[in-house]
């Protein structure tokens, strides 16, 4: 069975229960921790939800909220039902030989 996960980023909820509510307040905690980000990616960092995050980022994020990466990152996950295909094992299918091509038909003229 396949199974879909998906995931939040909850950034933006972690700064506001903190206090901070512009994303260039975080530039400076970031930077006190080794992490040099411009305003633009830490803008994208905060109001997206990025599909890639280096460790080391991300255990900055959890060392300035004093929180864990579950925190920050909520995930689910749930069966995706498969999805039914025509096959030929349906009763009202016919399945075709392959083998036979049709033939191109050639018209004769009969007034000739």
């Amino acid at each position: 069975m396949k199974r879909q996960v998906e995931y939040r980023w909850r950034l933006a909820e972690l700064m506001a229960a903190r206090g901070l509510h512009n994303t260039t307040d975080l530039i400076p905690l970031l930077a006190e921790r080794g992490i040099v980000l411009s305003r633009p990616q830490v803008y994208r960092l905060v109001n997206q939800k990025p599909e890639r995050v280096a460790l080391q980022l991300i255990s900055a994020i959890c060392d300035i909220f004093s929180c864990g990466p579950e925190d920050l990152i909520t995930v689910t996950a749930a069966d995706v039902k498969a999805r039914r295909t025509g096959t030929a094992s349906s009763p009202n299918v016919v399945d075709l030989n392959r083998a036979a091509r049709p033939r191109r038909a050639r018209i004769i003229d009969d007034s000739e």
